[in-house]
């Protein structure tokens, strides 16, 4: 059994590149139509023209920043103006930072906070309405910083379990409705994450491609009984299963050993 998205339309947040990119093509393979949303319009449209050659499929391309405050409504009104109806909905749309959270740049770590947690809230809102008419998805992705504190990393870590508990909790709410609500919740991932930060210090792991992700998220979609939540890669779940057996103290401290060495502070965006 596999999720049919066929007729439908999915927006994709973050799609120009890494993980929002491989959605939008598998998707695509699905035959559902696509609005795909980020900022660089260049990189949004050579992807469509990809997914329109391929598959036939319709590809609406919307260059937006969706780290201000409203990204939600106004993104849904501009659908809404040209008489899209969006069926699911991927909030992949992130970035992290990384280092010690005294020498930080506020105003950059705000940014974070806005569109890791209040525009995946404000985008969740605004299409609930239309997802809870059809027979789509939710997925938001989180990742296996969620399941302990980060320090090196911590308000990135933060807002992924912001965000991993949020979804969670969605998934509750929406049973029975026909609504599928999941959480991906990916470790270290060969995308521009790393690409742009110039090192990868911040990896704990093993290297999973973005077919490998996208691959386990379908996956959980495709299941008769979908889980509110699902982590990609063995070593990756081993480890967030392991977090439930330690103490906070050894959580943080250990987590910290692994990421908080790090003495340059760079800031990285999908």
């Amino acid at each position: 059994m596999s999720f049919d998205v066929s007729g439908t339309t999915v927006l994709i947040t973050g799609a120009s590149a890494g993980l929002g990119a491989e959605f939008a093509r598998r998707f695509a393979e699905r035959g559902a139509d696509l609005v795909l949303v980020a900022r660089r319009a260049d990189r949004l449209e050579q992807l469509a023209t990809e997914l329109r050659a391929a598959h036939h499929v319709s590809v609406t391309v919307l260059p937006f920043d969706l780290a201000t405050h409203g990204a939600g409504e106004r993104l849904r009104g501009e659908l809404t103006a040209r008489d899209i109806r969006v069926d699911s909905l991927i909030n992949n749309a992130g970035f992290g930072t990384h280092g010690d959270f005294a020498s930080a740049d506020l105003e950059r770590l705000t940014s974070e906070i806005q569109l890791n947690v209040t525009t995946l809230i404000e985008l969740s809102h605004a299409f609930l309405p239309d997802l809870l008419r059809g027979r789509g998805a939710l997925v938001n992705v989180a990742s296996t910083a969620a399941f302990q504190p980060t320090p090196g990393m911590a308000v990135y870590g933060a807002t992924k379990a912001f965000v991993l508990n949020f979804t969670e909790a969605l998934w509750a709410e929406a049973r029975g409705t026909g609504l599928t609500v999941l959480a991906v919740c990916p470790g270290p991932t060969r995308t521009e994450f790393f690409d742009v930060v110039g090192s990868e210090d911040a990896a704990v792991g093993r290297m999973q491609t973005a077919d490998q992700v996208v691959t386990t998220a379908l996956r959980a979609l495709d299941r008769r009984s979908t889980p509110p939540s699902v982590v990609s890669g063995l070593m990756n779940w081993v480890s967030s299963v392991s977090t439930r057996f330690a103490t906070r103290r050894i959580g943080a401290l250990a987590s910290g050993r692994l990421l908080g060495n790090v003495r340059m502070r760079t800031s990285v965006t999908r």
